[in-house]
């Protein structure tokens, strides 16, 4: 990243939203004196900050770095997509992976979502029923708030580049800062500000989450477990079952 992209448009943006540098470190929960060397080129904010400064602002990281800022502002044409940096693998033949985030990866992927070292430590594979255009990622998920889907399974999921695009009731992975990584079904509020996180298992309550704090939305298009759901056996077919096992015991009362 260069330093100088940043320090203009963070400027540049602080600006734009009447924020003191003082306001804007308060935000971000640094010291002042961080704003300023930012701002005057003199240091480079880390890959934690740098994700805050992107949420503060509601625009995605690759557009608070992008040298032409402020006219994509002036022309009204600037953060319409919502669009991320993902660092991504590829195989022997430039095929993109599935690169697996385990549940005990979930914290680091927060701050390494983007950073190519992290990615590359991830477990790697790909499935041959998943194709198409897209970039797709695996996430462990953990409890039993989606069931029957449950604890330990592995959701494969594709990139959304624009969460307008996604209906509601969708199942997705969203990646917040408020909530780390979660298995939802998504549905968008009126007021366009936060996503609203349902779960299949109605125990749980509904609860929302600011668009300001989502990193990352990845549709659901797979899953692979271990464990095999259960036979669901209608009250028909249970009552059937249990004349035939009490008949079966009669019949050995009768022989004996």
């Amino acid at each position: 990243m260069a330093t100088s992209m940043l320090s203009t448009n963070l400027k540049y943006l602080r600006k734009r939203e009447n924020l003191t540098q003082v306001q804007l470190a308060e935000k971000l929960q640094i010291k002042r004196s961080l704003i300023g060397a930012y701002e005057e080129g003199r240091a480079e904010p880390k890959l934690v900050t740098l994700v805050k400064m992107a949420q503060v602002f509601n625009m995605s990281v690759d557009e608070l770095i992008n040298p032409e800022l402020p006219n994509l502002a002036k022309s009204g044409s600037g953060h319409a997509s919502n669009v991320r940096v993902l660092s991504i693998t590829v195989d022997a033949q430039d095929r993109e992976n599935i690169e697996l985030v385990p549940y005990k990866a979930s914290a680091g992927y927060l701050n390494g979502y983007a950073d190519p070292e992290f990615m590359e430590e991830l477990p790697k594979f790909r499935l041959p029923m998943i194709q198409g255009p897209g970039t797709y990622r695996a996430f462990e998920i953990k409890g039993d708030s989606m069931l029957p889907i449950p604890s330990g399974t592995v959701i494969v999921g594709r990139y959304i580049e624009r969460w307008q695009d996604v209906k509601d009731g969708t199942p997705c992975i969203v990646v917040s800062l408020q909530e780390g990584i979660v298995f939802k079904r998504i549905y968008q509020k009126a007021n366009a500000s936060a996503l609203r996180l349902h779960s299949d298992n109605p125990t749980y309550q509904p609860y929302e989450v600011a668009l300001a704090d989502v990193v990352e939305l990845w549709e659901a298009k797979a899953y692979i477990s271990t464990s095999f759901p259960m036979a669901e056996i209608s009250l028909d077919r249970l009552t059937s079952l249990v004349l035939d096992l009490q008949q079966e015991v009669q019949k050995l009362k009768t022989v004996n």
